[in-house]
């Protein structure tokens, strides 16, 4: 069994080799990961400067590829370059840091998984409450179950799993909910500041404390201790939408396009 993992904190994170230690015990894993930390670059790829994968060392003697690019650059060269055929399953994380709600749209660690997912494989994104975690192998423990249960079981063709973890020992978390991506919206801000040369500039902040009673939504689980797996698709149709509009009479032939050519000179 074939095992590919990455992230977006860095190839040097603690919670990507927690899951190294774990699943090379029993299967041939391969280490792909931005050479720094890439958090929060969503699903963005490298276009306009070339992509270098330098084998690395770890202390514990782990080895892996880093790569100057983002995470979704990591499952692209590996697929296409350094792997001599697809994993069996890829598996981002572990992320120091919750991936609820609509932060979803923004994380790396997300995009790599669903970018293993439009390659057909079976992928699965692992974050853990928190900033300052000391539960990375029990994470790391949870993680090599559920994913015997998806190699078991397999995914939809653009389906992974995002999986995100309590920060406390397993036998503390008090079970798994089956969750909805939660679609409040986080208090943000913007500070501005000046710098010594009497210049503007702006930190991005918001409110990582929000959550929702709501108990079908990922934040809700994850802050009610329980784990929280959510399967997410990279078919971003809103099929809800769809047939009502093409009810909306959107036709090129309904356009009076003299008109708009008379509103346009009138404006210039």
């Amino acid at each position: 069994m074939n095992i590919l993992l990455t992230n977006d904190d860095g190839i040097y994170a603690k919670g990507l080799w927690a899951l190294y230690e774990r699943f090379s015990a029993r299967y041939s894993v391969t280490v792909v990961a931005p050479d720094r930390e890439r958090s929060a670059v969503s699903h963005g790829i490298t276009l306009h400067q070339p992509l270098r994968a330098t084998r690395v060392k770890m202390a514990s003697g782990y080895h892996g590829y880093a790569v100057n690019g983002t995470p979704t650059d990591c499952i692209k060269i590996s697929l296409m370059e350094i792997l001599d055929q697809p994993p069996d399953l890829v598996i981002s994380g572990i992320n120091l840091g919750a991936n609820v709600g609509v932060n979803l749209n923004y994380s790396g660690t997300v995009a790599a998984a669903k970018e293993a997912s439009i390659y057909k494989l079976p992928a699965m994104a692992v974050s853990i409450k928190g900033h300052q975690s000391g539960t990375f192998d029990d994470a790391a423990l949870f993680t090599a179950h559920l994913a015997e249960i998806v190699l078991k079981h397999g995914l939809p063709m653009g389906t992974m799993l995002n999986v995100n973890i309590p920060d406390m020992p397993i036998n503390e978390i008090k079970g798994v909910r089956i969750s909805k991506q939660g679609t409040m919206i986080y208090s943000e801000f913007i500070e501005k500041r000046i710098d010594p040369r009497n210049r503007a500039y702006y930190w991005h902040g918001h409110d990582t404390t929000t959550s929702s009673n709501n108990p079908e939504f990922d934040v809700t689980a994850l802050a009610e201790d329980f784990i929280s797996i959510t399967p997410i698709q990279c078919d971003m149709t809103d099929y809800r939408l769809l047939e009502d509009l093409k009810r909306w009479n959107i036709d090129i032939r309904t356009m009076d396009i003299a008109d708009e050519r008379k509103q346009e000179n009138r404006a210039d």
